[in-house]
């Protein structure tokens, strides 16, 4: 029976955003909203977070070439950069893919 619930529920939105989307509404969920679907599957809100840190925009000022064997963890040590300072400088790195000649920054300030 709760199977069934749920696959109620979600076939009522489903149904809830073609018809939005007949209408010509933007349902697009913003990025920094939570979406909840209560157990009893009787209703489906979209709520807005209202504590979202605005991050300045930062500009590179000191950049390294990756070496063959270092990793994200040596190059940020090596730099006296914590793990988590390294990766708000470069958030787009992936540092299980690191390759020999990447960029990484090292220093940055705010735009």
């Amino acid at each position: 029976m709760a199977k069934h619930g749920a696959a109620a529920a979600l076939l009522i939105a489903s149904l809830l955003v073609a018809a939005a989307l007949a209408a010509g509404a933007d349902v697009r969920r913003p990025l920094n909203a939570r979406f909840a679907v209560n157990r009893g599957a009787t209703r489906v809100s979209v709520e807005k977070k209202q504590d979202v840190a605005v991050v300045p925009k930062l500009s590179c000022s000191k950049v390294h070439g990756v070496q063959a064997g270092e990793t994200c963890f040596a190059v940020a040590q090596a730099a006296g950069l914590t793990q988590d300072v390294f990766l708000g400088f470069n958030p787009n790195i992936n540092c299980e893919k690191v390759f020999v000649g990447q960029w990484v920054c090292l220093a940055a300030t705010s735009a």
